[in-house]
């Protein structure tokens, strides 16, 4: 049987929640709102998209919890009412376009890489006066040569952010979202203070681990608080730069999440520096999600070119993850859960509209479904 098209079952206090399959959509950061936070027609259409992809869990991309926080001028927000409002009203209509699957927003904070111009524009960043604002990060370290330096987090701002998001959580409880993902990888904020990289403050939230830990094990407690459904954690298993953030601390990290009630880890890796030294290749980041599983005991979510409905079933077969994220696989096709499904012998959920489509070598994939002709 399939390890791919078996039902996980995730723990929170709500109680269970069980997955149909073991496949997520990953956040992807789409840059697509009108410079004001709020989801538009363009997120509506994604959505409902990528609803229809067969994976068990659709993760929404990357979701500011400040204005400030944003990576670009065009970045998805949840800090106000406003935000918070467009973002339930088109989910909702998505997910009437849709079978049921678990929906799951990832909330985060840019910190240094915050007033950027969107990638196809460069990616650079903005500066304050030509339209951008200042970033906040732990340390003023600018991320590229001939950057401007963030301005340095103080206390009163360290727990501005963290009421921050709080109330994104709360937003997302009162939405009934079934699970939530703190963004602590990728060079954004949480992640620079996880790093030494980016955090050489000299208080208690940096230098050594205890510290430079300190801050994002603060947000994820009082975010567990607040929200009641699945919660995890998305880290960048290692900065790729010598003597930046590695796998051993983020192993024991993840085990701080756990004592913390965190219900699954998300393991990527880099984007703290550009100094980093990737080795790029097939399922490059792997073998992180299986010594974080191995060594923390968390629900693990493995993610990184894996690109192939095979590959995926190697990696859990070998108990490496639990799950299995992909991103830009589903940007070029959105169905690839049901190509997986027809190539493992599994089963996905589809839209009636859609059921025409399949091809006569994949039928079962949708069950029992009759079509008929006329």
């Amino acid at each position: 049987m399939s390890l791919l098209f078996t039902p996980l079952q995730l723990n929170s206090p709500r109680g269970p929640l069980t997955l149909p399959n073991r496949i997520v959509v990953a956040p992807m950061c789409q840059y697509a709102c009108h410079l004001d936070g709020k989801a538009n027609d363009w997120h509506l259409m994604h959505w409902a998209n990528l609803l229809n992809s067969g994976a068990g869990v659709f993760m929404i991309e990357a979701t500011a919890v400040t204005a400030q926080g944003r990576i670009t001028h065009n970045c998805l927000g949840i800090w106000d009412d406003a935000t918070a409002n467009a973002l339930a009203d088109n989910l909702a209509r998505a997910r009437k376009l849709a079978p049921p699957a678990s929906v799951c927003l990832q909330i985060a904070h840019a910190g240094r890489k915050a007033s950027s111009a969107q990638p196809w524009n460069g990616g650079m960043l903005i500066r304050k006066s030509v339209g951008g604002w200042e970033p906040v990060a732990p340390s003023p370290i600018n991320l590229l040569p001939g950057e401007d330096p963030p301005h340095e987090i103080d206390a009163s701002g360290l727990l501005d952010i963290g009421k921050a998001f709080v109330k994104a959580a709360e937003r997302a409880q009162a939405m009934g979202l079934e699970m939530l993902e703190l963004h602590g990888a990728h060079g954004y904020l949480l992640h620079e203070f996880l790093s030494p990289v980016a955090n050489q403050r000299n208080d208690n939230y940096g230098g050594n681990f205890a510290n430079r830990t300190r801050f994002p094990l603060q947000v994820f407690n009082a975010v567990r608080k607040v929200f009641n459904g699945v919660l995890g954690m998305r880290l960048s298993a290692s900065d790729w730069v010598k003597g930046g953030w590695d796998l051993e601390q983020t192993t024991d990290f993840t085990k701080l999440l756990k004592q913390a009630g965190a219900d699954f880890v998300h393991v990527s890796s880099g984007g703290i520096s550009p100094q980093q030294k990737i080795n790029i290749g097939p399922g490059y980041q792997v073998h992180f999600a299986r010594h974080i599983k191995q060594h923390a005991g968390l629900p693990t979510i493995a993610v990184g070119l894996i690109t192939e409905a095979q590959q995926a079933e190697d990696v859990l077969q070998a108990g490496d993850a639990d799950m299995i994220a992909l991103g830009r696989s589903f940007l070029y096709k959105p169905r690839w859960g049901w190509e997986a499904a027809a190539a493992l012998g599994g089963q996905v959920q589809a839209t009636q509209q859609y059921w025409r489509s399949l091809p006569r070598e994949a039928a079962g994939i949708f069950g029992d479904a009759k079509i008929g002709m006329r």
